[in-house]
């Protein structure tokens, strides 16, 4: 059976499995359904129509799926959150539904969200992120997998992280961030995270057609429409092709450039 403390409430339509933990004081409201080995901390709040997947520990007074802060949205929209396996989210952290009937916050597997972060309405988040504490992703904000998100980072709405890019903390972007890179300051580029690039075990020659890819979209001195023109009449490895589309078809916020 599952051990929840005598001052926790839990909704009689929520889905436990038997060995979920929930703490002191914590409030399971709705359809929420909580797979193996998910461990809810004291004075969280589990809201309406969420999943949280296999192995994943929610940390003290967390709120998950809580409604949009959004002044037009109508709390009677059928959404919700949707967490993979094994994510870790710390103290206060706050995740919020999707904003329209049928939408959903999502997170992959194995992300970490440090004390006090935020996750706005439609946020995609995908796998083996590390978000540090405060930060602060608004609606319909795509994150890629293997970001790195220092601590006060903020992000606008509508715009997209990619894969293994890292932010400077204390640093604010309107505008998407591209795959790889190192961002800074307000909407700044630093360069390539290169160590990231060597950490996720990807090779050097494909390490060197990506400081290729970066160079001629960003420090050749082209506009980025010559500079994507260019391009795209090469042929790319997979993942350096990431880059090159990211650069050509950015979100309608365009992209980090210079």
């Amino acid at each position: 059976m599952p051990n929840v403390h005598p001052t926790a409430l839990v909704s009689a339509a929520a889905e436990l499995a038997d060995d979920v933990t929930i703490g002191p004081f914590a409030v399971v409201d709705g359809l929420v359904k909580l797979e193996a080995g998910v461990s809810v901390a004291g004075h969280c709040h589990i809201t309406g129509k969420v999943r949280i997947g296999e192995g994943s520990k929610i940390g003290w007074g967390s709120v998950v799926g809580a409604d949009p802060q959004d002044l037009s949205f109508d709390p009677a929209t059928d959404s919700g959150v949707d967490i993979g396996e094994r994510n870790t989210l710390r103290e206060y952290v706050t995740i919020h539904r999707g904003s329209k009937p049928g939408s959903f916050t999502t997170l992959g597997s194995g992300n970490f969200l440090m004390t006090g972060a935020h996750l706005a309405h439609d946020v995609k988040m995908g796998c083996d992120n590390i978000i540090a504490n405060n930060v602060l992703i608004a609606g319909h904000v795509t994150v890629g997998n293997k970001v790195f998100l220092g601590g006060g980072a903020v992000f606008h709405q509508f715009i997209r992280i990619g894969d293994l890019a890292m932010a400077q903390g204390n640093s604010g972007f309107g505008k998407d961030v591209p795959p790889y890179c190192i961002v800074h300051g307000v909407n700044r580029l630093s360069g390539l995270n290169v160590v990231g690039l060597r950490r996720a075990g990807i090779d050097s020659a494909t390490r060197a057609e990506i400081k290729e890819a970066f160079r001629l979209l960003f420090q050749s001195g082209h506009t980025l429409s010559k500079a994507n023109e260019l391009a795209a009449a090469r042929t790319w490895s997979d993942a350096a092709r990431k880059l090159v589309d990211a650069a050509a078809s950015p979100s309608a916020k365009s992209i980090i450039t210079r």
